[in-house]
């Protein structure tokens, strides 16, 4: 189940990048005060015996934490590609055409780009703080500049994760 919604999302993406347009509520009051980020990511997730290499990039707004929060992915021209939101009951994927929701914000993940990506520390090493995370390396030394290098070495599929902020 978790391939067909990975894929399906995967497959929304792609006609939601060529239809260019979709559109999403104003962000929920209950984030406004939680930590805010934006800018463009890059992520680069290694083949596995079961899938495909994948690469995703996207321009991001980052809302919240990582109990609850928000996540918009759009394009360079800023057409909306996904909007993910979670608390500590669910997570939910909109992928301008349907929902899917999982039982936390780290299915949701793994279930949409095929690995697993430790939100928590993800939280912190944006606030430039380390973020303990097994396999996981952080290169936070440009974190000031607004860079973010962060690596899964173990277990596979080995990840690239790259985000610059926004000033």
């Amino acid at each position: 189940m978790g391939r067909r919604v990975a894929l399906g999302f995967m497959g929304s993406l792609s006609v939601l990048v060529l239809a260019g347009c979709a559109s999403f509520q104003d962000v929920p009051p209950a984030l406004q005060g939680g930590g805010h980020w934006s800018g463009r990511l890059a992520l680069r997730v290694e083949r596995t015996a079961r899938a495909q290499a994948q690469s995703y990039t996207a321009v991001f707004d980052l809302r919240g934490d990582a109990d609850t929060g928000e996540l918009r992915l759009s394009t360079s021209l800023g057409s909306m590609l996904a909007l993910a939101r979670w608390s500590p009951q669910q997570a939910m994927l909109d992928d301008g055409r349907n929902g899917h929701y999982f039982n936390s914000v780290n299915a949701l993940i793994e279930a949409a780009t095929g690995a697993a990506i430790p939100i928590e520390s993800l939280f912190a090493w944006l606030a430039g703080q380390p973020g303990a995370a097994p396999g996981w390396r952080a290169d936070l030394r440009q974190i000031g500049q607004g860079r973010l290098h962060a690596v899964r070495e173990s277990p596979a599929p080995g990840v690239d994760l790259r985000i610059v902020l926004d000033p």
